[in-house]
């Protein structure tokens, strides 16, 4: 059904994708997978002929099939329409489909009501389960998920599962949840930048997620060593040549002129191990498999009293706009508590996260870090990277934000860029660097992880567990969840509830 030969893409000079080739065929459900700012995004969007901003050679035959394409985020234009506009281009349309909108309307557990909302009033899981919908709506042949799994609920993510899974067409699709991943995946295809994104590689494997990360992990382990042993080899073959050599030349500066035949041994001698030097030279040695650097990211250690009182919350009614969300909603947090809030989408959670975090962002006992679900809200103040990390030209904090940025991947390019020119998932590394060069003892979370490749998320979720200070989040993250967060919280219309 897709069919991509000698596919390679560059942005400027920068080689995201060399010579890849693959098929997509019936019932095949690919997951794109690779670190923040790899080019998951844009290839999906070269594979949907969006040459933009890309310079791209090679072939890509879809047959003449209908695409469906999610992409990450609707446009201006589609925020600004009703939900039903956004479905539907006529009432005709609408009465065409009525019967099969209503069935899957009931799958996602949404009201015929939000029909008559605009898209910008959505929360983001309900945004990404209409976005959804109108895919299954338009009777695709494909369908193209750009991370899909988003801001949405832990039902939808699991009803999301079991339709990618029992899906007869074939699917492509970028996600950060690793869950989904190993429950869906049954090829993978992996972009790479190696050497400081000075270099792409690409694997494509037929075999589920979690086989790829093991396979991978030892077959890299496997050529490392005939890599070291092969090398370890060829420098003592050169050591012996070296002792050999230098022997000969002194047999040649010490033998008797009146020692012909002796001269013309050591010669031929001589010529031959210059014959043996050459072969040795040409001698093919396994190379070492190189791989992207693993990011580093280490918060210094917190202290709090583990008696104390980080919040104590009482909010009689939570609204959105007029619209009350839930009520009698409370919340008391003491000592360094790791709290998860989890809830359906449109409940309130990103809601009530701001609202925390207005009472707390003045506290001069607290130093508050806050991670908003819509990263624009905080960026565009700020004209570039370092400048939101320092908010200073002080140039010891521009120098020691620098290291971090470095730690975490970004080449000197990408720290001075402006924004609009990096991923959502570098931009949620920003966060946390920021947090630690805050030296934040509160940290208010929303979604964490959604932007973090599979890749980042493991290491990410291991430096949060082990953070000593508070953190309350939200997230549908379920890994992230069992390890980070040991309290849950379900927000209903009801207030909050111990899970």
């Amino acid at each position: 059904m897709l069919e991509v030969q000698n596919l390679s893409i560059y942005i400027g000079t920068r080689c995201l994708i060399k010579s890849l080739s693959f098929t997509l065929n019936k019932e095949d459900k690919m997951a794109i997978i690779g670190e923040e700012g790899n080019g998951k995004s844009t290839l999906l969007k070269v594979l949907m002929q969006d040459f933009s901003y890309a310079t791209v050679s090679g072939t890509i035959n879809t047959h003449g099939y209908k695409i469906g394409y999610l992409k990450q985020g609707l446009t201006c234009d589609e925020l600004k329409k009703s939900a039903f506009e956004y479905l539907f281009t006529t009432e005709e349309n609408y009465f065409n489909k009525i019967n099969e909108f209503y069935q899957n309307l009931k799958l996602f557990d949404l009201s015929d009501s939000i029909l008559e909302q605009k898209m910008h009033t959505l929360s983001g899981g309900e945004k990404v389960k209409i976005s959804l919908l109108k895919l299954l709506l338009e009777q695709n042949d494909l369908i193209f998920l750009d991370e899909p799994t988003n801001d949405l609920d832990i039902e939808t993510l699991e009803w999301l599962e079991t339709f990618i899974k029992k899906s007869k067409m074939p699917i492509l699709f970028v996600s950060h949840d690793e869950v989904l991943l190993e429950n869906t995946a049954n090829k993978i295809l992996h972009i790479e930048q190696l050497k400081r994104k000075q270099e792409c590689f690409v694997t494509v494997s037929k075999t589920n997620y979690s086989d790829y990360i093991q396979r991978r992990m030892e077959n890299i382990e496997k050529q490392n060593k005939i890599a070291h042993k092969e090398m370890h080899e060829y420098k003592e073959k050169e050591k012996k040549l070296a002792r050999v050599l230098a022997k000969v030349e002194f047999d040649q500066r010490n033998v008797s002129s009146g020692d012909p035949h002796t001269a013309r041994l050591l010669k031929k001698k001589m010529h031959s191990l210059k014959a043996q030097e050459k072969r040795l030279q040409k001698e093919e040695i396994t190379e070492e498999r190189q791989t992207e650097e693993a990011i580093f990211l280490e918060f210094p250690p917190v202290k709090l009293p583990t008696k104390k009182i980080i919040l104590d919350f009482s909010l009689p009614e939570l609204k959105n706009e007029s619209r009350v969300l839930a009520r009698f909603v409370e919340l008391r947090v003491v000592g360094n508590e790791h709290i998860g809030i989890i809830g359906k989408n449109g409940v309130g959670k990103t809601t009530l996260l701001k609202c925390i975090y207005q009472s707390l962002r003045k506290r001069p006992d607290l130093k508050v870090g806050y991670m908003p679900q819509d990263y624009e809200e905080v960026f565009l103040v700020f004209s570039s990277l370092l400048e939101f990390l320092t908010e200073s030209k002080d140039q010891e904090k521009n120098t020691l934000a620098r290291k971090y940025l470095g730690n975490m991947n970004f080449t000197s390019e990408e720290m001075l860029a402006d924004f609009s020119k990096i991923s959502n998932g570098m931009k949620a590394k920003l966060f946390f660097l920021k947090f630690i060069l805050q030296e934040c003892n509160v940290l208010l979370l929303d979604e964490p992880t959604r932007n973090l490749s599979p890749l980042s998320t493991p290491i990410i979720r291991q430096v949060l567990k082990n953070y000593t200070g508070v953190i309350i989040s939200v997230s549908h993250d379920r890994k992230y969840l069992e390890e980070v967060t040991p309290v849950l919280y379900r927000l209903t219309v009801h207030g909050l509830e111990k899970n």
